[in-house]
């Protein structure tokens, strides 16, 4: 089992992180901030509610499974970055939320 010091938490790598990171997404297989809103997207990323940067731990009990874009958008929340605003075609912001 190889683990990887991030922070104060061991996360789990290699072999074992992937088999781990397949498992989460398997109990948990659609995005939960897109359920949340009504919509129905498949989850790619487990994301740590607490990060491990932060005191996290890599436990089920601190992981919720994302899409894609929401990742993003959280990741940018506990880290204090701005999100880039998706301009569509006709030059107008395009709604996230939609």
């Amino acid at each position: 089992m190889h683990t990887f010091r991030h922070g104060k938490t061991e996360r789990l790598r290699g072999r074992a992180g992937v088999k781990q990171r397949i498992r989460r997404l398997q109990a948990e297989p659609l995005c939960r901030d897109c359920k949340a809103k009504g919509r129905i997207i498949a989850a790619t990323v487990p994301d740590h509610i607490i990060p491990l940067d932060k005191g996290g731990t890599d436990t089920d009990d601190n992981i919720r499974c994302l899409c894609q874009p929401c990742h993003v958008v959280r990741t940018a929340e506990q880290f204090g970055f701005r999100v880039k605003q998706t301009i569509g075609l006709d030059g107008w912001p395009i709604d996230q939320d939609l």
